[in-house]
Order: structure tokens, then C-alpha cells, then sequence
């Protein structure tokens, strides 16, 4: 189904460039909120150790986010030393597609996106034939938006995670 994630974890500390290579993973989309800092704009730990791992083997990083805030993007940016795109209008094809350009991958496939929305980020993937990844929110507190997609988002994950067989933490 093209709601559902390819993969699914708790966090992205989780995701090791293990799995990463197995999947012939070149180069990874992550978005922002709720990703990869809470609604306090905290930045999970151990965050920057995770992306140098990433990087240094030879994984390339873009930030793909829906923020409209250009300076929050480029804070993460310059923190974890990658290329950003903010207002990515996800779903919407482009910001993928001008991610995609931006790293110079090829073939989609070779590119995993990173989010914790269904709506925004494994939607998109999935229409752009990216390999989607969900992780769990940091915080179950969202903005008025995301709020309505997260009830979506319940009624499909209940039915992704019983036909994974995958228990919730």
C-alpha cells in the first residue's frame, strides 16, 4: 500500500548502516520535526554521531523539511554538516525530486527518507519509489495540521503494524 513504510523503528538510532547497505541505500532524505528534534526544538541525542557514522560510510545526508522556517533548517544544516531543503511541500513530488538532483542518486531506489509522518514523508516517498522509513515521534504533541493527519495516520498504522506483526513500543 502506498501509505505504508517500507521499514519502521522506534527512532533513527536505530536505522545502522548495516541495514542501510543491505537495502543499496546511497543517500538519505530526513526531515525535521518530530524526527530529529522535539517540539522544543531539542535535538535527539546522539544525533550527530549517528549522521558522522552515516557519512563516513559513504551514505550522503540532505534535511528534507517541511518547516518554513529557513533558519531552523539551516541550524540542523550547519550542526550536522549537510545540504538542506525547507518548505519542501511534502507530499508534493518536487522537494524529493530537487533532493534527488541536489545529492545526485540516480536511481530513487537508492534513497531512503527518513520522517515520522505517513501523510508527509512515506507518502511522498512511496509516489517518488524512495524507500520509505517511519520513526515513532519524539513527542505526541503537533502542530494543528498534523494533529488531523495524525488521526489518519492511526487508522492506517493499526492496520500496517497487525499485518507486519509489529508490537508498538
Amino acid at each position: 500500500m502506498i501509505f505504508y513504510p517500507k521499514k519502521y523503528f522506534v527512532n533513527i538510532l536505530e536505522i545502522s548502516v548495516e541495514f542501510l547497505k543491505q537495502n543499496n541505500i546511497q543517500a538519505i532524505l530526513l526531515d525535521i520535526d518530530n524526527t530529529i528534534i522535539d517540539k522544543d526544538n531539542k535535538i535527539i541525542d546522539g544525533l550527530e554521531k549517528w549522521v558522522e557514522k552515516i557519512k563516513g560510510n559513504n551514505i550522503k545526508i540532505c534535511i528534507l523539511s517541511n518547516t518554513n522556517k529557513k533558519s531552523k533548517a539551516e541550524k540542523i544544516s550547519k550542526l550536522i554538516k549537510v545540504p538542506y531543503i525547507f518548505f519542501a511541500k511534502k507530499p508534493l513530488k518536487f522537494g524529493f525530486k530537487k533532493a534527488q538532483k541536489l545529492l545526485k542518486i540516480e536511481d530513487p531506489k537508492n534513497i531512503a527518507v527518513i520522517g515520522d509522518q505517513v501523510l508527509t514523508d512515506v507518502f511522498g516517498a512511496n509516489r517518488c519509489k524512495m524507500y520509505s522509513i517511519l520513526v515513532k515521534p519524539l513527542q505526541s504533541s503537533d502542530i494543528f495540521v498534523t494533529k488531523f493527519n495524525r488521526t489518519i495516520e492511526k487508522r492506517i498504522l493499526k492496520k500496517y503494524f497487525k499485518e507486519n506483526n509489529i508490537k508498538q513500543k
